[in-house]
């Protein structure tokens, strides 16, 4: 799921480097979740599902819930030659459609795999 991160305004901001260090942009694993996959706090780890594929660093904690990874919204897109985004932008995985009960961003609910790197 995605979620508006206090270390920007959607993308406003993201190229604030004291605003990304005070805020780590990262995506957030249950320790059940992480353990599974052999995932570590700060490890970097790929997202992946059929629309894309993103890379960020892990934050495993036991504030999300087992199941549920949250990857904040508004990251810069950073493809690289592959199209692998290397920035973090939830875009990579969501669809480009309107939902269609509140005709909005469907950002908040994507199915997804996560991987060490």
């Amino acid at each position: 799921m995605g979620f508006h991160t206090k270390g920007r305004v959607h993308s406003t901001y993201h190229n604030i480097p004291e605003l990304r260090e005070a805020v780590m942009d990262g995506v957030w694993i249950n320790p059940m979740d992480a353990k599974a996959r052999g995932i570590e706090n700060g490890d970097s780890v790929k997202i992946w599902n059929d629309r894309g594929e993103t890379r960020v660093l892990a934050k495993v904690t036991p504030r999300i819930m087992p199941g549920v990874m949250a990857l904040g919204e508004g990251a810069w897109y950073k493809p690289d030659r592959k199209g692998v985004d290397h920035g973090g932008a939830i875009n990579t995985l969501t669809s480009h459609r309107n939902t269609p009960l509140s005709k909005g961003n469907p950002q908040h609910t994507n199915l997804v795999e996560i991987a060490r790197v």
